[in-house]
């Protein structure tokens, strides 16, 4: 299997082959954000990026607030810090409300309306109260608010935009949503062009080789800001043109081998849906296979996406079946046996 420098450099970079946290929130305050709408493919995101980890211990972490989980970037779920949710809101949440105008005037969602909504979240959560969808539905019912069609994900999301709610802990397998105040320290104020520094730091260090186009990507920003931001810290960054393309990364970038190593991502992984061009992370002959590389749950084996994976939970064991794209040597199946392991224990 072929050595794509690139794939090599950002698994490292990713801590996938290379984790150094104990603990979950470590994880996602140096990743900054983690894409987060599958919740248990998320959470194995984490677990994958830890030297040891196992599910309960990310779960508790995000029931305690030590991590949260909101619409931040693009829009779509994400995972991040408690201390980092504000000043990163406030950097995108007027893009994404741009990007929404048209789902807010489809469903007669105006100012007068949010403004409203989220009253009635603030009244009904206060005392640090934790609800789930269904109680926050009756919540907005009983002070005539509709709730039908989009118009209760839409309201959801902009008071998680407005900074007024996030993410409160399961109770069951049912999601709740908590004050932010009750959840995220107060922090001092980023300036726009603060805040575009601090983004593109933690972006192309956790994720380069990359370009300004992948960052952009990434964080919903438009070109010209995600440029702002890159140039901001370029001085701290090396380049290298690939193919007519820049790509930004770390100094201190250098990696270990990663050969006849495997891993089990998650669908919507970092490893992926960090880049514009995912082009580096799967040969040419398996593009179709594995669709775009972000909606399957993929095994990497020597930085290769070479095939897709699903698991299947039993009582007290976890069966994973595989669909591979092509053939591989022994040493390669043992290191995919281990990933599997590595996989099922954070389960179990």
């Amino acid at each position: 299997m072929k050595d794509n420098p690139l794939a090599r450099l950002r698994i490292h970079n990713q801590y996938i082959s290379s984790p150094v946290f104990s603990k979950p929130e470590d994880v996602v305050k140096n990743m900054l954000a983690m894409q987060a709408q599958d919740y248990a493919g998320a959470k194995w995101a984490i677990g994958i990026r830890m030297t040891s980890a196992k599910e309960s211990i990310v779960e508790q972490a995000i029931t305690d607030g030590r991590i949260l989980r909101t619409h931040l970037l693009r829009p779509t779920w994400h995972f991040v810090a408690p201390d980092d949710i504000r000043w990163i809101l406030a950097l995108t949440a007027p893009r994404i409300h741009a990007i929404n105008a048209g789902m807010y005037k489809k469903f007669e969602l105006d100012s007068i309306v949010f403004n409203k909504a989220n009253g009635v979240f603030i009244q009904a959560m206060q005392g640090n109260k934790q609800l789930t969808r269904a109680e926050l539905t009756d919540a907005l019912t009983r002070n005539h608010i509709p709730t039908d069609e989009l118009r209760f994900t839409l309201l959801l999301m902009h008071a998680e935009l407005d900074g007024v709610i996030c993410s409160g802990g399961r109770i069951g397998k049912q999601f709740t949503y908590a004050l932010l105040d009750d959840r995220a320290p107060a922090t001092p104020l980023l300036t726009h062009d603060e805040a575009l520094t601090k983004l593109a730091t933690g972006f192309f260090n956790t994720r380069g080789p990359a370009t300004v186009h992948d960052f952009a990507n990434w964080s919903g920003l438009t070109i010209a800001d995600a440029g702002t931001g890159l140039e901001n810290i370029k001085e701290h960054l090396i380049s290298e043109v690939i193919d007519g393309k820049t790509y930004w990364m770390p100094h201190h970038t250098a990696t270990t081998s990663t050969k006849n190593k495997a891993y089990l991502l998650p669908a919507f992984d970092e490893f992926a849906i960090a880049y514009k061009d995912r082009d580096a992370l799967v040969a040419p002959k398996y593009r179709e296979q594995a669709r775009y590389v972000i909606f399957d749950p993929v095994i990497v084996i020597d930085n290769q996406v070479v095939g897709n994976w699903k698991r299947t939970i039993k009582t007290n064991t976890v069966d994973i079946n595989y669909n591979l794209f092509g053939d591989f040597n022994k040493t390669q199946g043992k290191a995919l046996e281990a990933a599997a392991k590595k996989y099922k224990n954070f389960l179990l």
